[in-house]
């Protein structure tokens, strides 16, 4: 990408709506912890509920994909071209609901697979419209998972990024996500070298989380208004990381995650920005040596100045990418205003986010088994 070369944009919205502080309210004293809990995942909600869409895109007609399907029957069908279709996926570890979305024009080749989780109190169908992530898979030629969170796993529909059950590898929401995704391999005929995650908010930890639990099956993740993978294992805890930031980090070495892109807005009143940093924090502590960085500053068409740091050994292993957006809020920077939180004048987060996914692909296929979720 030439400095300074981004795509068009609309003007802004108004990215903040007047905000309450949810943290003293979320953190007051019950006689039952339960009651506070549930109280917690209510304002997430109403902090987070996305206004009703401007434009309803056009319903494609498709008959969803099988629920169950029997490994020993199993037999690969795409889904036709140009359709977006609806899914109910079941493993070991629940249930889940999914929208899929086939490029036009796809060949009978094997085609990447990107797999975008929403945040709090968004469905699958708006993030798709805000992201306009369909749109992209038409122009480059990849199919799109969009995982759907239920009221019944959680009452915002939030994806349980500071639960200790959904931040391990054979748990909770990792291994369901992980096991809708070799299921989509094998059903629709994708490149398992060529698999990605993304997401906003918490669905951008979540992103963050699944990625560094199975990095043998998703090359590299993309993080919006997100936090990294971190020590937040209580509610508590992730509401004091979203208001305040990430904790120091320590110099215990750690895992080396996969690759990341980042995106974060400096205005950001939900997710703090400082967030941001802890990806870094990250990569250092798992580094075996030391990183270069090159920094670029620019404004896209749209008006938003942006920060975009790149850090790795050397010009080409490319370990992580950091764009800050100025004067940008909780949105996704980039979107659509037909989709909730989107920030229309910022760079193209979804453009950017598959430059960097496709940049990249496994040397030797590998996907993990996931029947029992493992």
């Amino acid at each position: 990408m030439r400095p300074g070369t981004l795509w068009p944009g609309r003007a802004p919205r108004l990215l903040d709506a007047p905000v309450i502080n949810p943290f003293k309210t979320l953190l007051r004293t019950s006689k039952r912890s339960g009651k506070r809990q549930a109280s917690a995942i209510l304002l997430l909600q109403r902090i987070w509920q996305p206004p009703e869409p401007k434009t309803k895109g056009a319903k494609t007609r498709a008959k969803p994909l099988r629920r169950k399907v029997s490994r020993s029957t199993l037999r690969p069908t795409r889904p036709e071209p140009g359709t977006f279709v609806d899914g109910l996926f079941s493993s070991p570890h629940g249930k889940l609901a999914y929208k899929l979305y086939t490029p036009t024009g796809s060949s009978r080749r094997r085609l990447p697979l990107v797999v975008m989780l929403h945040g709090c109190g968004q469905s699958a169908a708006d993030f798709a419209v805000g992201t306009d992530m369909n749109k992209l898979a038409d122009e480059r030629g990849f199919l799109v998972l969009y995982p759907q969170q239920s009221t019944s796993a959680n009452l915002g529909r939030c994806w349980n990024w500071h639960s200790p059950l959904d931040q391990k590898r054979g748990s909770g929401e990792p291994a369901i996500i992980a096991a809708l995704t070799a299921h989509i391999i094998s059903t629709s005929k994708a490149n398992s070298t060529r698999v990605y995650i993304a997401g906003i908010s918490a669905g951008g930890a979540a992103a963050a989380i699944i990625a560094a639990a199975y990095p043998d099956l998703y090359i590299a993740a993309g993080v919006h208004s997100g936090l990294a993978v971190g020590e937040v294992r209580t509610l508590r805890g992730a509401l004091s990381a979203m208001r305040n930031g990430p904790r120091a980090a320590g110099v215990t070495k750690t895992a080396r995650p996969p690759p990341c892109i980042v995106f974060h807005g400096d205005q950001d009143r939900v997710v703090h920005p400082s967030n941001a940093s802890g990806f870094l924090s990250h990569l250092l502590r798992s580094s075996p040596r030391s990183l270069t960085s090159r920094t670029q500053r620019g404004r896209s068409s749209g008006g938003r100045e942006f920060t975009r740091t790149v850090y790795g050994y050397g010009l080409r292993d490319v370990l992580l990418e950091d764009w800050t957006v100025h004067g940008s809020g909780h949105a996704w920077s980039g979107g659509s205003p037909a989709g909730s939180h989107t920030d229309p004048a910022g760079p193209d987060a979804s453009r950017e986010m598959i430059r960097f996914f496709l940049a990249r692909k496994r040397l030797v296929a590998k996907v993990p088994r996931t029947r029992a979720g493992a």
